[in-house]
């Protein structure tokens, strides 16, 4: 259930183009994702975010082994392949169960199902040569749009071009900061408790099942957010201005800022 709602995140972003956070909304509100339990959730995140994050060298392997390009009555054959290659190639999954449970899935997808047979052949042959393909691959190039990587290499350099690239292939931590005791919640969550009082979370899963969500515990906040309020000292209920180099959600730039 896990792989089946990995892929329908990848038909949604890459196919009806939703941001990922828009589509993991939407397709988790809703009949069968919805009885997922979070470690599932957190599986089926991770797949289609992986495969997201690695699109241009998972296309590149798979395209040594695909000998026709799948149609549009192919149904999800493309992303079930996508998706089994990513668990192959970056996630460690075994490859008979990574092959096995496209198959699986390509049998139950009334487009993909004519398929299953090609999916199977590919995926073996990415099982037992992937790997050397990717360890030649320049990752930096394949996973940054060309119309991206011109306008990061014209305005910063090659070499700061790659450093920020690379960054985009590694998945953010989660950063919160606690309502009442960090050091209890820390360990709660099995969480790092950052010198500035913040907790860092490995990313993955949903935000919603962390432990102490319903009950208000902690709230998100990247832990150089919370840096000003802790430097500022005692400026509860005063005026303050906020300067934000991008848009957002604060809706202004003059507030009142609060002890945490």
């Amino acid at each position: 259930m896990a792989r089946q709602a990995a892929v329908a995140l990848l038909e949604a972003v890459l196919r009806r183009n939703q941001a990922l956070d828009e589509a993991l909304a939407s397709a988790f509100s809703e009949h069968p994702f919805n009885r997922l339990e979070p470690r599932d959730r957190a599986f089926a995140r991770l797949i289609a975010a992986t495969t997201l994050r690695r699109l241009g060298q998972i296309d590149a392997v798979v395209k040594n082994f695909q000998t026709r390009r799948l149609p549009p009555r192919a149904g999800a054959a493309q992303n079930i392949l996508r998706a089994a290659a990513a668990q192959i190639l970056f996630l460690g999954t075994p490859a008979h169960a990574a092959v096995s449970s496209a198959v699986a899935l390509a049998q139950a997808d009334k487009g993909a199902a004519h398929y299953k047979g090609l999916l199977n052949a590919v995926l073996r042959r990415v099982a037992a040569e992937g790997q050397g393909l990717v360890a030649a691959q320049d990752a930096v190039r394949l996973n940054t749009p060309q119309w991206l990587w011109e306008g990061w290499r014209k305005d910063y350099g090659e070499n700061t071009a790659r450093a920020i690239a690379a960054a985009h292939l590694k998945e953010p931590p989660l950063d919160l900061r606690a309502r009442g005791d960090a050091a209890a919640l820390a360990e709660k969550m099995q969480a790092q408790l950052l010198p500035t009082g913040s907790l860092r979370l490995d990313a993955g899963g949903r935000i919603e099942d962390l432990p102490g969500f319903a009950e208000g515990e902690w709230w998100v906040q990247d832990m150089a957010a919370a840096l000003p309020a802790r430097l500022l000292g005692d400026v509860a209920g005063k005026p303050v201005v906020g300067l934000w180099g991008a848009p957002g959600g604060e809706g202004g730039a003059r507030g009142r800022i609060e002890q945490d």
